[in-house]
């Protein structure tokens, strides 16, 4: 029996820095924005609420489905103030029975944590997305330069190894671009585009330690960012924006 609280807490490894936040959590937004739908928004995975801070200010109206009872009571309270409905659902994503389908779906570093990663897409496609409806799918990316790096310095195997920290935070897969493709096509979704977010060279860690100073400007960051599109299997993540797609049963 998995406890979604403990996975959550930070062990030899944090589970989020200020790298994802602050950083991440932006460009993931710019992203994704051209390919949104109007209409309602189901979040897949809200840990504590800081993605589903930015989210209230483009939905107004967002179901949060979460495992940690613990994220959600932080996350109802970071979000009192905020003009958005935003309904949270404590259950697991196996269990849930949702009652309406969604125009865009969020599913943003959670898959790994999966343990029936073609399931829940499969599920995803055949039951909560709603037939205009757009999903986004993020992940860690297993060739991030960072990820890379550390495979040449001897600190983890390969690049798509599990590392003890991260099983610990129940991580079940490390993706590449190639992997997470081929789960998205055996689920029946409709890939419409895929790259990856934030040309990424060092560890969260050393990136935490670095938005501390001022040697890195937003220049740069954006940089880093347009970068990314050039060379998506360097990126910190990588994503895949999919529709419905006609194999559903």
């Amino acid at each position: 029996m998995r406890d979604y609280n403990k996975e959550l807490q930070d062990n030899s490894r944090q589970y989020a820095y200020n790298f994802d936040f602050d950083i991440m959590h932006p460009y993931m937004i710019k992203s994704f924005e051209s390919y949104m739908a109007s209409g309602n928004a189901l979040e897949l995975g809200c840990y504590q609420g800081a993605l589903t801070k930015r989210l209230s200010t483009i939905f107004d109206n967002i179901t949060c489905v979460e495992a940690s009872e613990d994220a959600i009571n932080v996350a109802k309270m970071s979000l009192d103030d905020v003009e958005a409905e935003i309904n949270f659902i404590h259950d697991v994503f196996e269990g849930v029975k949702l009652q309406e389908k969604y125009d865009n779906i969020f599913l943003t570093h959670v898959l790994e944590h999966i343990d029936d990663r073609i399931g829940l897409l499969k599920k995803i496609n055949d039951e909560w997305l709603s037939d205009k409806g757009v999903i986004f799918i993020a992940c860690p990316n297993a060739n991030a330069a960072s990820r890379q790096i550390a495979v040449n310095m001897g600190i983890i195997p390969s690049c798509e190894s599990i590392t003890k920290a991260e099983e610990e935070h129940g991580h079940r897969v490390t993706y590449t671009l190639e992997t997470l493709q081929n789960d998205i096509q055996q689920s029946g979704l409709k890939i419409i585009h895929s790259s990856g977010i934030f040309f990424k060279a060092l560890a969260n860690f050393q990136w935490d330690q670095l938005l501390r100073t001022d040697i890195v400007s937003k220049e740069y960051l954006d940089g880093c960012y347009e970068l990314g599109k050039k060379y998506p299997d360097l990126c910190s993540s990588i994503f895949f924006v999919c529709m419905k797609g006609g194999n559903q049963s």
